[in-house]
């Protein structure tokens, strides 16, 4: 398990996979302020009111220049039906199965539940500077109010 990424590391440059089976990775964004969100599991209900809520503001994202980019390692098939079944608008990646970005940033991690453990992702969202240097952290993201609060961090940066 990789040592966790925090505020003034470099984004890892790391290719994911769009829905639409392009790549996507964090060069792809410089420049322009970047927020990557990363949960769990699509079709879960944190998950699919954390994405709902940052597609609620994607337009202010947008409006205020800064991309937004919400990854989970499902793959790229299960994104597009997640995407068209909550009609969501900000943009979705699956991260690579093993040594992804997840890896890199230290937040695909041993969880347990049930006195079972597992390996799995920790909600977590990092806020990008245009110079590709993680600007902020938002760990053990809690979901209420969580895509209000990176858009307001995310236009003051």
């Amino acid at each position: 398990m990789s040592e966790r990424l925090g505020v003034g590391d470099a984004f890892p440059d790391i290719a994911m996979t769009a829905p639409d089976g392009s790549t996507t990775k964090a060069s792809d964004f410089t420049g322009k302020k970047l927020v990557v969100f990363f949960y769990p599991k699509d079709d879960t209900p944190g998950c699919t009111t954390e994405n709902k809520d940052f597609s609620a503001l994607y337009a202010d994202f947008e409006a205020a220049g800064i991309a937004v980019l919400g990854v989970s390692k499902d793959p790229p098939k299960k994104h597009q039906k997640f995407a068209e079944k909550h009609a969501l608008t900000a943009p979705l990646a699956s991260d690579a199965e093993t040594g992804g970005l997840s890896d890199a940033l230290g937040i695909w991690t041993e969880k347990s539940m049930y006195g079972r453990t597992y390996m799995g992702m920790e909600r977590t969202t990092y806020l990008v500077g245009p110079d590709s240097k993680i600007v902020r952290v938002w760990n053990k993201v809690k979901v209420k109010g969580h895509a209000d609060e990176v858009l307001a961090a995310a236009k003051a940066l």
